[in-house]
């Protein structure tokens, strides 16, 4: 593997403004800007549906009150950061890889790290060689998550505990993407945390509850619980939590062109509103040092 490289084209960290809080968030598949080595044979406009489009600045808010927030540039559709180093399909490769692998149900589906497929449509007309997906391992993958580590490590060691929000979008037809039946419709707001694995269940109540109290419907780890960010960060007992938020993209943008709707200021001040509602949890948590918290 080759080292890791320092792009910043790939990822950028906006740090706290002001008195800091211990809350880390990051956006890794809201990225938009496409590398020109991609080698995609599909229309960018297709590619563009596996974009979590505006995450970034529907929690734009998020420095400005106190948090960390981590924000991926590049699209996932080229590489996804919510997905272990070993979750390749090996039938991508032009060669085999040079390590085991353990390709996971993401992938079996066309979505794992290297993603296959879009829309249901091939992403390459081609193999990948072992060395272009080392290098975007190199120049995507391990500086984000270290750099994502760092803030979550530092914030803990700051204030003694630490909360992680993983940010997400979802697409309208979730369940069938997911190749999942379900008799529910998709609930405005998905809060994941592995099935009460990953974060204190308090913080995901106060969650829920204010997201309903905005008119939004909420559904816990349905569809989806969380993959790799939330369940390597996430570790309550160590008072280090975290949690992925999935928001069902219309009603803030419009799948077919992304552009913002009607819809996305308002649920951009009511993210806002969702964050200081957090920096005042956090104020009175027993588990956060107080004279960090006002520094």
């Amino acid at each position: 593997m080759q080292d890791t490289i320092q792009d910043p084209s790939m990822f950028v960290l906006h740090a706290p403004e002001g008195a800091a809080i211990p809350l880390v968030c990051d956006s890794p598949h809201s990225g938009v800007r496409y590398p020109g080595d991609f080698g995609h044979a599909v229309p960018r406009a297709v590619l563009r549906a596996a974009e979590d489009t505006h995450v970034e600045a529907l929690w734009g808010a998020a420095p400005a009150l106190g948090a960390t927030l981590v924000e991926a540039l590049f699209p996932r559709s080229y590489l996804d950061l919510n997905r272990t180093l070993e979750d390749i399909d090996p039938a991508l490769l032009a060669t085999p890889w040079p390590t085991p692998l353990a390709p996971g149900e993401k992938t079996r589906i066309g979505s794992g790290l290297i993603w296959r497929t879009v829309k249901n449509q091939p992403i390459y007309d081609r193999l990948l060689s072992v060395a272009e997906v080392q290098q975007r391992i190199a120049r995507c993958y391990q500086p984000y998550h270290q750099a994502l580590a760092r803030a979550v490590q530092d914030t803990h060691q700051r204030f003694g505990a630490v909360w992680h929000l993983n940010l997400h979008s979802m697409p309208n037809n979730a369940y069938e993407r997911l190749q999942i039946r379900s008799e529910r419709p998709l609930a405005d707001f998905v809060l994941g945390d592995r099935d009460g694995s990953t974060c204190e269940p308090a913080f995901v109540a106060l969650v829920e509850e204010y997201l309903r109290g905005c008119g939004y419907t909420v559904a816990r780890n349905d569809p989806y619980k969380g993959v790799q960010l939330i369940a390597r960060i996430g570790q309550p007992a160590l008072q280090r939590h975290s949690m992925q938020i999935e928001i069902r993209r219309p009603i803030y943008m419009d799948e077919d062109t992304r552009e913002r709707n009607a819809g996305f200021e308002s649920v951009r001040q009511d993210l806002t509103g969702l964050l200081k509602t957090m920096a005042a949890y956090f104020e009175s948590h027993p588990s956060v040092r107080r004279s960090s918290a006002q520094a």
